[in-house]
């Protein structure tokens, strides 16, 4: 299932290696120095890449600050160092070389201190450190720690976001029984994604004076919401006024039953003055999150959905006048999402990335004009921008390149890289060739598809061939460089890829994605068969020797796929997928993406949307399999159950089909742990080279 916002994806990934290094000895790694055996990509090479996330430029526009994550495979966890880089190509300092993955690094508003949060004795603790990296003091001792922060402009205060133990609601009935480890619960949403929901997060405010910080008061006292929304929010739904007064954050005011069935968060300002709360967005019923302030203090811009219960709506760009009160729907007839909003110095314009056609790109609201200029071309995706001075500097990754960071001309659009954090480890491998082509669907539809070759490929050979389904069911389909399910590891394997942008992915207007909801098995499904099919009319693909790959709505797909495929496919891969649709509705935590993308629950036999989503569900027709699948699943994932997984499995076997069934007791919808990860990929090829080689 879809992560609630595509442009958070990244976070779930940097906190993966944040593992409490305190008590460890500091851990050297230098893995783009590694010297490899061979010119092909290995699991082992996918997990040396250095990920450079989160950049901030200074105030004076002239250094980017950014992190960047190392694995140890031996240790089977991460660790998050800072670097900083000069915007006129200064060479990259190291600014931490410690045990313990420095995250949520900023700037002070005047420039002579970085500030970043670090685990300190088993909690997360706001540090500061000269730009140059010296002088690294530890500033707050804050109990049970703090997850996120942000200065005041006038650096007179910070912000900072921490977790609030839920009250136990029935108390009583556990009085002296300190070992009882039952829980009783009377309501919804009592998990989330991959934990037990036992904290709310609150944003507090604090005085600050050089380094020193106040008590802090809870903006939030005695409200059982979160604010950033959970799971996957984080300060960047949290903002400062330009004057220092207020401030804005993202919650979702509802609780039990209500949460689970609504997409409706709200942005609220918080007055320092008054102490007073009031919600901003209020009438607007979707997702409104993100909020920005210009920095002539003007305008909030925010990314706003229109529809409550609908997580895929379109991302628009809104603007509130904070003089008038009047919400200005600034990206009214752009149809694409907006994401990474950021303001120019001289609030004129606002900078922002958006996918179309299969790649990311960044672009430029006019403030005066209501005006959207696309800024960037190409095969490649931009996932965050900021403005340095009259540059731009910019997040940008390929299939073949993970991120590095560029500094952007915002007149001509063209780049020069800034950062070559994996230079040494790219030039050793050899990368397959990305080709788009555009295909008709079976109903007459121009469709992308992305082709992926193995290195060194031969025209004059034939290939196995992978069909790749994506999850979501909606979301991008792009130039993403991805650490489990890579393009290249698997054309460096000797497969040919085959990647659809089938009905359901955005980019394409959101008429294209909105076809998939209630119509899982319909035409998406077709697009998928139609693409392999036509795909398979190349020389180089071996029609006899394909298979079908795919994680979440993705796995359903394959699950689908298994039991509807004429005998198209030789091996299926399913990674966390759907198989059982009228399980999945009552297993699964937000319960609006169910009742919207099935059209509502199975026992309303009335309605015609949902009967005909419950009867397409993949365990219908597993009468049908008789094609090896693997299926792997792990315990924590609560957005699509393990039982999902199993039962499939079990079914396969019950069948006598070939099968395997790969269980992680450690991780959710994700892999996210480096041993994990490998083992993912060994078990993946051994798999498809057993039945497609």
């Amino acid at each position: 299932m879809k992560q609630s916002f595509y442009s958070l994806i990244a976070i779930m990934v940097l906190f993966a290696g944040m593992q409490l290094f305190a008590q460890q000895k500091p851990m050297v790694i230098d893995n783009p120095n590694l010297k490899l055996d061979s010119k092909l990509m290995t699991p082992e090479v996918l997990w040396a890449f250095g990920r450079v996330s989160d950049l901030q430029v200074s105030p004076d526009g002239k250094t980017v600050l950014y992190g960047v994550s190392y694995y140890s495979i031996e240790k089977n966890k991460g660790n998050r160092e800072l670097y900083t880089v000069g915007v006129n190509a200064e060479s990259v300092k190291r600014l931490t070389t410690t045990p313990k993955s420095e995250f949520n690094a900023i700037w002070r508003p005047d420039g002579k201190k970085i500030g970043y949060l670090t685990s300190e004795g088993g909690s997360v603790q706001l540090w500061e450190m000269n730009p140059d990296g010296s002088e690294q003091t530890q500033i707050t001792n804050i109990e049970g720690g703090i997850t996120g922060f942000k200065y005041s402009p006038d650096q007179s205060k910070i912000l900072y976001t921490k977790e609030i133990e839920i009250e136990e609601k029935f108390a009583d009935l556990y009085e002296g029984l300190p070992l009882a480890s039952g829980r009783l619960m009377d309501d919804l949403m009592y998990r989330h994604w991959d934990h037990w929901v036992d904290y709310y997060s609150h944003v507090f405010v604090a005085d600050y004076s050089d380094g020193k910080v106040g008590k802090g008061t809870d903006i939030m006292e005695g409200e059982p919401y979160d604010s950033p929304l959970s799971p996957f929010g984080g300060i960047e739904q949290i903002d400062w006024s330009a004057d220092s007064k207020t401030i804005a954050y993202t919650s979702k005011k509802l609780i039990g039953k209500a949460a689970t069935m609504s997409t409706n968060s709200e942005i609220y300002f918080y007055d320092l003055k008054t102490g007073i709360t009031k919600n901003v967005t209020k009438g607007i019923m979707g997702f409104d999150v993100g909020p920005v302030f210009s920095p002539d203090g003007n305008y909030m811009a925010w990314e706003s959905m229109e529809r409550d219960g609908y997580e895929s709506d379109q991302h628009r760009l809104f603007l509130l006048n904070l003089k008038t009160g009047e919400k200005t729907y600034a990206s009214k007839g752009f149809d694409q999402n907006v994401g990474s909003i950021s303001w120019t110095d001289d609030s004129k314009h606002i900078y922002f990335t958006s996918d179309w056609h299969g790649a990311f790109q960044i672009y430029r609201y006019e403030l005066s004009s209501g005006e959207i200029t696309q800024i960037t071309e190409g095969l490649h995706d931009y996932r965050s921008v900021a403005t340095a001075g009259k540059q731009l500097v910019a997040a940008k990754q390929t299939m073949a390149m993970p991120t590095e960071l560029f500094l952007v001309n915002p007149k001509k659009g063209n780049a020069q890289q800034m950062t070559f954090t994996n230079k040494k480890l790219l030039d050793q491998l050899s990368m397959g060739k990305t080709e788009e082509r555009w295909i008709k669907t079976h109903d007459g539809e121009d469709m992308q598809v992305f082709l992926i070759y193995p290195p060194d490929f031969d025209p004059s050979k034939k290939y196995p061939a992978l069909l790749y389904c994506k999850g979501g069911p909606q979301g991008p389909l792009s130039q993403s460089f991805h650490y489990r399910w890579n393009y290249q590891i698997m054309a460096a394997n000797g497969y040919i890829i085959v990647a659809p942008a089938r009905r359901g992915v955005s980019g394409f207007g959101q008429a294209w994605q909105e076809q998939i909801s209630g119509d899982y098995h319909g035409k998406s499904m077709q697009d998928y068969l139609t693409a392999i099919d036509e795909m398979s009319k190349e020389p180089f693909i071996d029609e006899n020797r394909l298979g079908a790959v795919g994680a979440s709505a993705g796995g359903y797909a394959v699950f689908y796929l298994a039991g509807n495929h004429d005998g198209r496919f030789k091996a299926f891969i399913a990674h966390d997928g759907i198989f059982n649709e009228e399980a999945q509705y009552l297993e699964t935590e937000e319960m609006w993406f169910e009742n919207w993308d099935k059209g509502g629950p199975f026992w309303e036999k009335d309605n015609k949307v949902a009967q005909e989503a419950y009867a397409h569900s993949p365990h219908k027709f597993v009468q049908n399999w008789d094609t090896p699948i693997l299926v792997i699943h792990g315990e924590l994932d609560y957005r699509v159950v393990v039982t999902q997984g199993m039962t499939a499995f079990n079914a396969a076997i019950l069948r006598g089909v070939p099968a395997e069934y790969l269980y992680f007791p450690d991780e959710n919808h994700w892999v996210l742990k480096p041993q994990n990860g490998i083992l993912w990929q060994r078990t993946f090829f051994n798999w498809l080279d057993k039945w497609l080689k």
